[in-house]
């Protein structure tokens, strides 16, 4: 499945040729970028969980201008379009599409065409404070794809209110256009055309307006599959090395994991065709008057072996807390979330297509977000999980592969709105870093991160806003770095 720009633009078109009539809208965004800083690489927070409109350089620059267009029907149609188009210094890509999609819904359900930014799904996080979902989030660009969703909890009828689900199945394409190519150094392997899909469902227990208590849970999945391994050659030209299966049956494969079949790697044969992984989410919702108490924890795995507790250990996850206080201009939202991805089931992996016993397999080492045939579950050298996991682009050696996928980490961010004008959030990591089962680090690494932001939305100038940051990293992972980050906003109405 490839979506092809030229028939997004199509779509986009026709929504745009609706009629201008009282209930539809067309608004257009201007954003201006600019880092500068020393270091090896930008503070954490300049780059991370910014739909990849950041740049791990420490000095870079971008400029994002967009439309956004909405039109309500009748009986509960809606149709939602959007186009930006960015550009910059030091970026992964010179000049790029960021956004360019059309939704279009009826009622509570909704079909996504094209590249959207999604800040997660299907648990909610405190996007501006939250270090980050485990499988997919706001730290990349968008993936192209066409998607069939539910994006808010919808009552189950009979229930009364007490039982409601959302969900979602999608597929798209990792358009990367060659990125991973020139990433990459002679010696070393890349993937083109890979395929992506990812499905969740998720249920809410409870009814506040009949008591202040809800309970969340439920599995998101996805998976990449299909595309082509190469290998670049000294002389920069590239050898084909292996083609995964494209077909109906690969769709069907990864919508339902399935074993690969003879046209696919001896190791894909033995497990799933793919590369598979997931998350269980759980949250627990609680009001006191104005008062907003949240908990969760996202448990990722990767394949089998911490899907179903098949070893007894659900020891990697994410747990935060959530605090919405009532009527207080100097902190407004508090998040703590703890982050441990070191278990992996432990560092044994045995499966008995291999050795000599096949009647034992031990299914250990999942090597999170790495493997074999695609490299790193990222999307332009960013991780499409957690950044404190940083990903392809912080490599040194130009591997697509994360270095280090066996962390700790703790998470702390606090927002306020001191007045109606001015407001500002601060977000602190401390993350420790032991690298992977097959390659530790010499020793365990550790590093620092911060951000402390400033936001003016003057009354007297309608529709502009400034941001000012200062970022602050420290550690031996992936070094010292200082720096600053100014973005000016403007938006507004055309009709």
């Amino acid at each position: 499945m490839k979506l092809k720009i030229t028939l997004l633009f199509c779509i986009l078109s026709g929504s745009l040729i609706q009629a201008q009539t009282e209930n539809s809208s067309l608004t257009y965004h201007v954003e201006l970028g600019a880092t500068a800083g020393n270091g090896t690489y930008a503070p954490l927070w300049f780059t991370g969980n910014r739909y990849g409109l950041g740049s791990t350089n420490p000095n870079s620059g971008y400029l994002l201008a967009g439309i956004s267009y909405n039109k309500q029907f009748r009986h509960g149609w809606r149709i939602d379009a959007g186009l930006d188009m960015a550009g910059g210094i030091h970026q992964a890509q010179d000049v790029f599409i960021h956004q360019i999609y059309s939704d279009f819904s009826w009622k509570m359900l909704t079909l996504s065409i094209g590249s959207k930014e999604r800040p997660g799904f299907p648990l909610t996080k405190n996007t501006a404070l939250s270090s980050g979902m485990m499988v997919e989030g706001p730290n990349t660009q968008p993936v192209p794809q066409i998607r069939g969703e539910i994006k808010e909890f919808l009552n189950i009828p009979g229930t009364k209110g007490w039982l409601a689900f959302k969900g979602h199945i999608a597929y798209g394409s990792f358009t990367e256009k060659g990125w991973q190519k020139k990433f990459v150094q002679p010696g070393q392997y890349f993937v083109k055309d890979v395929l992506y899909h990812s499905k969740s469902l998720m249920f809410r227990l409870g009814n506040k307006e009949r008591l202040p208590l809800e309970f969340e849970f439920g599995i998101l999945m996805a998976t990449q599959f299909g595309g082509d391994k190469y290998l670049k050659k000294e002389d920069g030209s590239t050898e084909k090395v292996l083609d995964m299966p494209e077909n109906l049956k690969a769709y069907w494969k990864a919508f339902f994991p399935q074993a690969g079949g003879s046209n696919t790697p001896e190791g894909e044969q033995v497990n799933i065709e793919g590369n598979m992984l997931g998350s269980w989410n759980f949250a627990l919702n609680y009001y006191l008057g104005e008062w907003k108490l949240r908990a969760y924890l996202e448990h990722y795995f990767e394949d089998h072996s911490q899907m179903f507790w098949q070893y007894g250990r659900w020891k990697d996850g994410q747990i935060g807390v959530e605090i919405t206080f009532p009527k207080n201009r100097w902190v407004t939202s508090a998040v703590w979330e703890g982050l441990s991805t070191k278990d992996q089931t432990g560092p044994l992996l045995y499966d008995g297509f291999w050795g000599q016993f096949p009647e034992y397999q031990i299914s250990a080492n999942d090597n999170y977000y790495n493997h074999y045939i695609y490299g790193a579950w990222q999307y332009l050298g960013m991780g499409m999980g957690n950044p404190l996991i940083t990903g392809p682009a912080y490599n040194k050696d130009h591997r697509i592969t994360f270095r280090s996928n066996r962390i700790r980490a703790h998470h702390l961010g606090i927002s306020g709105q001191p007045s109606s004008e001015w407001g500002y959030r601060m977000l602190i990591s401390f993350a420790r870093h032991w690298g992977t089962y097959e390659n530790p680090l010499d020793k365990q690494q550790k590093q620092f991160s911060s951000l402390y932001e400033a936001t003016y939305t003057p009354k007297w100038v309608k529709g502009w806003s400034t941001s000012v940051a200062l970022g602050l990293d420290r550690g031996n992972y992936w070094g010292n770095s200082t720096g600053g980050m100014l973005t000016i906003r403007k938006t507004g109405v055309i009709f």
